[in-house]
């Protein structure tokens, strides 16, 4: 196994017609630059939250900060509280490794931020350039900074093969990862679904009708997918079926060229898009040109983030200049190549002022 780091420029300028800020990605190949982070691989077991954890806590701590800075001690003892007694009430698989995580950190806001649902993303799965492979390009947007700069690369050894996932320390859930040999594959959240027309109103309700919900969280089954399932055809009939507690949507490559899909996902149902195909914050219309399902579109400009990434290439190389706006933007934390057929990845932390850790090239 090795890991290879080169560094790219990035850049925000303004645009000269006067509207949304250009934030590009670019980067040939140089020395590193100086005072940004390697990102940093550690070799984990199946319990990679814990691990990473132990790893690196004041990473964590650091993590934790910028999202609880503002909010009073008690008010987030109260919303572990209710995120808690949720997981007790459908017996979550993984609330024994949750309550760790807090017990060690031993502050409030884990639980909460264990459920805490709030992200947006672009996908795009297609060939490799050279047609030999499937391969998955993956932009992850988070309000919350400190993201990108603290991301670290955990290579799992996992009940069905070996996996990297891009994470957290102490996050339970899995994002986005790669499974050398078997799949890659990334969560992106879907439109907030429409009760009353009223964006905070329906985020009330979507909130109070997840607590009536017994299924897991959809980073959770993804997570469940990278340790249990040995192929793309078995990863993606295990993402179409299992129900998950919100709305969703999965984005997955295997290994060979035909293998990608995307896969939009409530409660309990299921629509596949199968082939080169991409996934923002919003659901696509079918074939007839019909969007089945209704919401709220998350994040900034999803479908001008959609209808840019089939543009793009997907190199495995650090050179990010495909990365322009609105796929790249202030919110952007993490962009990420994943090639499961060569056991290789590319990504680099960002946060609002632009690169945030060295480019990491990883090859399993």
């Amino acid at each position: 196994m090795s890991d290879i780091i080169v560094p790219p420029a990035m850049s925000a300028r303004p645009s000269t017609s006067g509207g949304a800020p250009r934030t590009t990605a670019a980067g040939p190949a140089g020395q590193p630059i100086p005072g940004l982070p390697t990102i940093p691989v550690l070799d984990t077991g199946p319990g990679f939250a814990l691990d990473t954890l132990d790893a690196d806590p004041a990473r964590a701590h650091r993590l934790l900060d910028a999202p609880t800075k503002y909010v009073p001690k008690q008010a987030l003892k109260a919303l572990d509280s209710v995120s808690r007694q949720w997981l007790v009430k459908w017996d979550n698989a993984y609330l024994p490794e949750i309550d760790a995580i807090a017990a060690r950190l031993d502050r409030p806001g884990v639980h909460f931020l264990s459920v805490m649902y709030e992200w947006a993303c672009t996908c795009a799965v297609k060939p490799s350039p050279d047609g030999d492979s499937a391969r998955l390009v993956r932009v992850l947007d988070w309000l919350t900074p400190g993201l990108g700069r603290e991301v670290v690369a955990a290579r799992v050894a996992g009940p069905s093969g070996l996996y990297v996932a891009l994470t957290w320390p102490g996050f339970s859930g899995v994002i986005q990862a790669m499974a050398p040999g078997r799949f890659s594959a990334a969560l992106n959240q879907a439109p907030m679904r429409f009760a009353v027309g009223l964006s905070p109103l329906d985020w009330v309700l979507a909130r109070r009708r997840l607590w009536r919900t017994p299924h897991p969280m959809a980073a959770h089954i993804l997570r469940r997918a990278f340790e249990d399932c040995a192929t793309y055809a078995e990863a993606k009939r295990f993402l179409e079926t299992q129900p998950i507690a919100l709305p969703a949507i999965y984005s997955l490559a295997g290994i060979e060229p035909h293998e990608t899909c995307v896969i939009e996902r409530t409660e309990t149902a299921a629509r596949v898009f199968d082939g080169e195909a991409v996934a923002a914050n919003h659901w696509q219309p079918d074939d007839a040109g019909v969007t089945e399902w209704r919401g709220h579109e998350r994040g900034l400009d999803s479908r001008g983030r959609a209808r840019l990434m089939p543009s793009l290439p997907a190199d495995l190389t650090t050179d990010f200049s495909w990365a322009q706006y609105p796929v790249m933007n202030p919110k952007t934390r993490l962009l990420m190549v994943a090639d499961a057929k060569a056991g290789r990845l590319v990504a680099v932390g960002c946060e609002r002022s632009g690169l945030a850790t060295q480019p990491l090239e990883l090859a399993v």
